[in-house]
């Protein structure tokens, strides 16, 4: 059964995990990121919901941050759900030190700018 959830409640998830996931790589460098099994799949499957509720975020709310690769964040997602053997720690560790940031204040601004409901 599918409940529907509003906008602001997928922004936040997104913004929630990618706090999980600052908080668990902080000051952590990459070589002890890619070898613990732990952390990478803790990463792993927070990226995987951050595309899986950006996947539920309406058009017209994605179109007011254009900048965002939201198609290469559910690209992200499928690559994480079906070819997880090939997923490359090096690939992960990118997007966690150079796009979450502007992931976040993109959600941020876009969660501000959705009236309650």
């Amino acid at each position: 059964m599918r409940v529907d959830r509003s906008p602001r409640i997928w922004l936040l998830d997104i913004r929630g995990e990618i706090a999980g996931i600052r908080d668990l790589t902080k000051d952590v460098a990459f070589e002890t990121f890619a070898g613990s099994w732990a952390m990478t799949r803790a990463v792993q499957h927070a990226l995987l919901i951050i595309a899986e509720a950006a996947k539920h975020v309406p058009p017209d709310l994605k179109a007011l941050e254009p900048s965002v690769p939201w198609r290469q964040i559910y690209g992200l997602g499928n690559m994480l759900r079906h070819e997880y053997r090939r997923i490359d720690p090096v690939v992960v560790w990118s997007v966690v030190t150079d796009h979450l940031a502007s992931l976040d204040a993109a959600a941020a601004a876009i969660h501000d700018r959705v009236p309650d409901e």
